[in-house]
This record gives structure tokens, sequence and C-alpha cells, in this order.
């Protein structure tokens, strides 16, 4: 099926901020939509969010010269033509082949290439994962294990905790024979009713309830460890739920490059050894299961000794380390730096990319952690392709705020289609 326009525009992302939504109509009236999130947090090596930096005009946010992009170069392209995404792709990365995308953006070939994928699954009459799982070689299609960021700080949050999410995770009793259909959304209601009962509590013992960015809570406390003790509490009170912890510490954000330190709210100066021993102490007090970014993106000796010392029963996840880059990923594998990775498609700008990524994930063992960003908007592609490439996991942010339970739903959605 041909496509019969193509057009993008500006709208705004759940910080207030412009982003970019393109619509894709194909010649049968079928229009498809699709935006880019935007992130607080970004790797050094991520591909470039083009913006404006028009000053006089929504703080040089804008991104009119993206939109422009679309509408005067990339739309000439692709009108007319039989909708083919994976090849549409392949022009995309051409137009820029810059690995950081400096020229036109990965928010601008990201935009296009979401668009591309659920044009194309429209004209299929597929859901999105569906296409998604046939164009990565997925054997079966599974629903992600979500992870609940329950508590912000660091760039995500106006509070003084230096560790950027808290996450729950539930956990299936072992005992517990529940149909496949039921393990999602005893997933869901038990994060929901963790983060309800954590708002009480907070409440009870006159912290904040105000929110960050993903919609975690963002109390000020005495210590980073404070937080996991807070959690601790909530957790031993839901006696009917257990949870395990994840933590994604955003080190780069703590990193003084020249010294090679890092500073916690109590804890300062500490050596990669220092902040290793401080992890190992967590993980036996408290339930933590997973690390993500424990240490800076560019501290690789770090990354060496904390995968060398806690790798073996912690997962140690990158994301600043490895921005969804294919041959960053290979690179960390070679240098045993971390056993997980997190894949954020506008990191790397194209949805080709991003399963190139999972692809090498795949091939080398390493669990998949398939995110959102702190900008976020009302757009669900993440759901589709975490369900279709078969992913352990999902980060969507608290089950709170708009643009995250549209991520939710959009995952309750397919477990219906997927088990009934």
């Amino acid at each position: 099926m041909n496509i019969k326009q193509i057009y993008a525009y500006e709208i705004f992302d759940s910080r207030g901020l412009p982003t970019i939504e393109c619509a894709v109509e194909l010649e049968n009236g079928v229009k498809v939509y699709a935006s880019t999130p935007s992130g607080a947090s970004v790797g050094s090596s991520e591909a470039l969010e083009l913006r404006d930096h028009d000053t006089k005009r929504l703080q040089g946010k804008g991104v009119l010269q993206a939109i422009n992009y679309i509408n005067q170069i990339i739309a000439k392209k692709f009108i007319n033509q039989p909708i083919n995404a994976l090849a549409m792709d392949a022009l995309l990365i051409d137009l820029d082949q810059h690995p950081q995308k400096t020229t036109i953006g990965a928010n601008t070939t990201l935009a296009m290439s979401m668009a591309l994928f659920k044009a194309q699954a429209a004209s299929q009459g597929l859901e999105l994962y569906e296409l998604i799982q046939q164009v990565s070689g997925t054997l079966q299609a599974t629903m992600p294990t979500p992870l609940f960021n329950v508590i912000n700080g660091g760039a995500h949050a106006n509070n003084n905790l230096r560790v950027q999410e808290y996450m729950i995770i539930p956990r299936k009793p072992i005992t517990q024979e529940n149909h496949q259909s039921d393990v999602y959304i005893d997933a869901l209601h038990a994060g929901i009713e963790f983060y309800q009962h954590l708002k009480k509590h907070l409440d009870g013992i006159g912290q904040s309830t105000n929110v960050g960015d993903e919609g975690g809570f963002a109390p000020n406390l005495e210590s980073d460890k404070s937080a996991l003790d807070l959690l601790q509490d909530v957790a031993q009170e839901l006696t009917e739920h257990t949870y395990d912890f994840a933590l994604d510490i955003a080190a780069s954000e703590l990193y003084n490059p020249k010294l090679k330190t890092y500073d916690l709210v109590q804890e300062k100066n500490l050596s990669a050894q220092d902040l290793v021993n401080i992890y190992a102490t967590w993980c036996k007090s408290y339930p933590i299961i997973s690390i993500e970014d424990g240490m800076a993106d560019t501290d690789v000796d770090g990354w060496k000794i904390l995968t060398s010392q806690l790798g073996q029963n912690i997962q140690l996840v990158g994301d600043d380390l490895f921005v969804t880059s294919p041959m960053k990923i290979r690179k960390g594998i070679m240098q045993k730096t971390g056993n997980a990775v997190i894949i954020k498609p506008n990191q790397i700008g194209t949805v080709s990319q991003t399963l190139a990524a999972i692809d090498v994930c795949k091939n080398n063992n390493l669990n998949i952690v398939v995110s959102h960003r702190s900008g976020e908007t009302n757009d669900t592609f993440i759901c589709d392709l975490a369900v279709g490439t078969a992913c352990q996991y999902i980060k969507a942010g608290a089950p709170a705020r708009g643009e995250r339970i549209a991520k939710y739903n959009r995952l309750l959605d397919i477990n219906r289609i997927l088990h009934g």
C-alpha cells in the first residue's frame, strides 16, 4: 500500500517542552501518529536531539528545524511510495550517517521511523508488536516484567537524593500457579498498590508527595540509603505481595572526571571501589536485583570493578555506557562492563538500528530493559517494541501520570490480545 501523505508538527512532552509528532496517511485513508521523547539525564554519546536554539521562541527548545526536515525533505522521498519501513529506515540513515545524527537529529529520524513502522503494521492489518516480531525474527512475543519507578531523585526531581530512580519489581511467588494471562496484570496491580501505599506512608511521616519527572515521589531524605529503607518499610506492610528493588544510579551525574570520584548525599569523594562497596552493602540489606548506570559512562575501569565484583549476582545495566549502540554494546561485551542493556530508541535514532542493538544483546545473552525517557508523550511504541522482541523488562515510570499510564494500559491491551 502506498503512502499518501506525511507531515510533522510540534507537540509538547510531559515536561511541557516541544517535541515532534509525525503523521503518515496511507492511500486507504488510515492515519498513524508517532511522537518522540526526550531525556534529562543524557549519555555523552547519545544521538543528537535537534533543537532550534532560537532564544526568542520556547526558550530555544523549539523543533521547527527538525520538522522542516521531515516536511520538506523526507516526505518527498516517501510520498506515493509503497510502505516498507525497513527500506525507508535505510534511507533515513543515509540522510545522516553520523552515529550521533548530528545533521538532522535523532528526534527527526525517530519520529519518521516509528510512524513508518506503525503505518506498515496498519497496512498489513497487524498489531505493531506483530510486525516488530516478524522483522526482528523473534520466535514468540512475550510480556515484559515492569520496573515501577516509585521514588525519583537526581536529574529527575527537585530534591536532595542523588540516586535517580528507585524502582520496585513485583515478584511472582514460586508456589503461585498463575495463568500466563494473569502475570502482567498481577504485576501491575502489585505496582499500583505499592505506589498508593507509599504515598500514604510518606504523607504519614510528614514527607512531600510531590512527584518527579517520571511520576515517582520526590522526598528530601537524610541519605540515598534512606529511600531504600522507605521501600523496605512499605514492602513489609504489603504482605500479599513480594517485591524486589532496582536502582538507576545515573552515576555519570555524580562523577567528577578530574578527581575520578563520586558523591552521594552523605558519602563524598568516593572512589569506584568505595562506591562498589556501598552497592554491595545495600544488596546485602535490601532485595536489590538490578543496578543501572552504577558507574559513569566514561569510567570504564570503574565498570570493570563493578562487573567483576557484583556481576555474578546482580543485573548491572548499562544505559549511558551503551546508548543503544550495537557497536558500544559489543565493546562492552569485550571489556566485560555490565551484563544487561537499556534500550532507548531515541538514543540511536531509528527503529531498525534499535532492533540491531537488541539483536546484539540476544546473541550475547544480555538481559534487555526497554525504556521510556523522562520527557515523554502518550506514544506507546516502546510497549510493542518490548513485546515484539520478547525483552525481559520494561521501564515506563511510576503507575501515575497520563504519559506513563498510557504505556501500562497499552500493555494491558497487548496482554488481552496475547492471552485472551
